[in-house]
């Protein structure tokens, strides 16, 4: 047996060996956007089908009431749950003056927009380098239908990478625009294809 033949035989008892090595497994956990609820230094989580989640203990975090959140968990017993990571998402509201003096159309890249409980949620991609994007929920008032634009400036950022995005923004001003449920509305968004227009209705 050559130099190269015994190399490749211990290569291969090396790996053979390796295998027999338990390897340690995570424990299952779900990611959901959640809004935190919070009560002097009390946590809990409310996720938009109006569940509350119970977190067993919080560590480094600091969030306010009414923020919204990236929660991985892992479920405990009934709504009891072991955090993972808190991410924070942008949150904002309707900006009901503005329009369209203070709304920017630089373009993005739509990966997902819904409503959930009273909020328009939504997952972009921008091209980020360093200096902070702008970003606004701006309602036409012109208009006789409930229009939203969802406003985006780069803020004079230079070209940089790919990043994604999550906002969050409350709807609930728009219940009082209506003596009707569900209450209508259009969602513009500027992406690199032209504007896109989405129906919407808050329940």
């Amino acid at each position: 047996m050559n130099h190269k033949q015994l190399f490749l035989v211990s290569l291969l008892f090396f790996i053979l060996s390796g295998c027999d090595k338990e390897v340690e497994r995570l424990d299952d956990y779900l990611v959901e956007i959640a809004t935190v609820q919070k009560e002097n230094a009390t946590y809990r989580f409310k996720l938009d089908n109006n569940r509350i989640l119970i977190p067993e203990e919080i560590k480094n975090y600091s969030g306010n009431d009414g923020q919204r959140v990236i929660l991985r968990y892992v479920p405990l017993k009934d709504n009891n749950i072991r955090i993972i990571n808190i991410s924070n998402i942008f949150t904002a509201g309707i900006q009901h003056e503005g329009y369209p003096e203070k709304y920017s159309d630089d373009p993005v890249k739509i990966l997902s927009v819904w409503v959930g409980s009273d909020y328009l949620n939504l997952i972009l991609e921008i091209e980020y380098h360093s200096v902070p994007h702008g970003v606004a929920l701006l309602r036409n008032n012109s208009s006789t239908s409930v229009d939203l634009y969802f406003s985006h400036s780069r803020n004079n950022d230079p070209r940089g990478y790919p990043q994604t995005m999550h906002a969050s923004f409350s709807l609930k001003d728009l219940h009082s625009l209506s003596n009707t449920f569900p209450v209508p509305f259009r969602l513009f968004i500027n992406t690199h294809s032209g504007m896109r227009e989405f129906w919407f209705e808050l329940k």
